[in-house]
């Protein structure tokens, strides 16, 4: 008999610690679709910060935990091998929530179909969740103007490189904030941002103030950490902050606290925290508004990958070590 492996989260993350512990490994038979569903084997899956958060008991935040004894979520592409439902058949390229498994039944609800030329990976790293945040955030909340200046943490992750390029796109100077002299050379020279910082640096003030001579009109906040205080202070009025991730705080017992309200009320800032399942039904437009610029050459992207399931606890912390290059992705 065929079968599969997946791996079942049974335990919550200790002190936001990222380990083996968590998982177990299971072996299935592989199974048959029903009507009305079909087969999938799972090919290229995601790999994403916010599944810390997923594996925590918090029942306040904006998507309920993945329980234990349950197949850790993610999203994923994959490729149907067996189909009994009317608009899949088999070799169809499907992008959806696959989980932390090799394959898979669906009845079909949530998959879309690579478009012809759409790649897995980037189907992943542009189409999947990235760019779905990316430009939500931007264009709902972060309301870019050509002639202003945006900043982004995290601005070499799958996420804050697409907000760069679609800001560079509209006309807008664009500064990265990111955690290694190599990530600040790639998005510069690579992906065309006017400047980069390096928060591990020293003069990061200095930095600041040099890289945003007409300060900062808007802030895509992906990590937190000491830089957000000085960025809020060059914030210019009526600026927007855009706070998509605060990964510096993600497993820390004692979260750094929030930049002074002060000038936020001085300068008239906005500050909106988003998440996308509050967007899902909006997708069709976001990838109308993000598909034009992927056409016309202007979305770069690199995906960093690791082999096997058994590898996906290993990738998942090389995203909180700062170690990955692109967007984390497990080939099966």
């Amino acid at each position: 008999m065929a079968t599969y492996q997946s791996m079942v989260l049974v335990n919550r993350p200790r002190n936001g610690e990222i380990g083996d512990y968590l998982f177990e490994a299971r072996t299935q038979a592989i199974p048959s679709p029903k009507e009305g569903e079909l087969l999938i084997k799972q090919t290229h899956m995601s790999l994403d910060p916010a599944m810390l958060g997923w594996m925590s008991e918090d029942r306040g935040s904006y998507i309920p935990p993945v329980e234990l004894g349950e197949v850790m979520r993610s999203s994923g592409v994959g490729e149907v091998v067996e189909s009994r439902h009317p608009d899949f058949v088999p070799g169809d390229k499907v992008l959806g929530m696959t989980g932390w498994r090799e394959y898979l039944i669906s009845n079909g609800q949530g998959f879309n179909k690579l478009q012809p030329g759409v790649s897995a990976e980037m189907a992943l790293c542009v189409f999947g969740l990235p760019g779905l945040t990316a430009t939500t955030g931007l264009y709902q909340f972060g309301k870019p103007k050509a002639g202003e200046t945006l900043i982004v943490t995290g601005a070499a992750g799958s996420v804050g490189t697409i907000v760069g390029q679609l800001a560079k796109a509209d006309g807008l100077r664009v500064i990265g904030v990111v955690g290694s002299d190599e990530k600040a050379d790639w998005i510069v020279n690579e992906l065309g941002f006017d400047g980069a910082i390096n928060y591990k640096s020293e003069n990061l003030a200095q930095q600041l103030k040099a890289l945003t001579p007409d300060c900062i009109d808007v802030f895509f906040e992906n990590t937190g950490g000491p830089i957000q205080q000085l960025i809020v202070d060059r914030m210019n009025a009526h600026g927007r902050i855009v706070v998509c991730g605060m990964i510096a705080d993600y497993q820390s017992a004692s979260p750094l606290p929030g930049p002074n309200w002060i000038p936020l009320i001085k300068k008239r800032i906005t500050i909106q925290g988003f998440a996308m399942p509050d967007h899902w039904g909006e997708i069709p437009q976001i990838l109308a508004k993000l598909t034009p610029y992927v056409q016309q050459g202007k979305i770069k992207y690199r995906a960093h990958s690791v082999e096997g399931l058994a590898n996906a606890v290993k990738g998942l912390s090389m995203l909180f070590s700062g170690e990955n290059k692109g967007k984390m992705i497990v080939k099966l």
